[in-house]
């Protein structure tokens, strides 16, 4: 289970668990691999609903990357994401949330 006071979602690949979670280092990264847009741009898009599946593989591998795993894009494409696309697309708005929420 992830520790969500991190910043951690927890994910199953292969049924096998996981845990994502998007430092800075991992930020950076996935703002590499984004258009011109950037992290807003992509923030926005989760937030109205017009993301892509690539916007979701992009946060799912930088968190995964974040939380330690050394697998690349396209291994994360042969896998099985347990709760299937929506839980996928679910877990990256749950890692971009966590990133950005203010302290409390």
């Amino acid at each position: 289970m992830g520790n969500p006071m991190r910043g951690e979602v927890a994910l199953v690949l292969n049924g096998q668990p996981h845990l994502a979670r998007l430092t800075l280092g991992a930020l950076a990264e996935l703002e590499g691999q984004l258009d011109e847009s950037g992290l807003s741009g992509l923030v926005a898009r989760l937030d109205e609903g017009r993301f892509s599946s690539r916007d979701i593989l992009a946060v799912l591998v930088a968190g995964l990357r974040g939380g330690g795993w050394t697998g690349e894009a396209n291994d994360l494409l042969a896998v099985q994401i347990e709760g299937g696309p929506l839980e996928a697309a679910r877990s990256a708005a749950r890692l971009l949330t966590l990133a950005f929420r203010g302290a409390t």
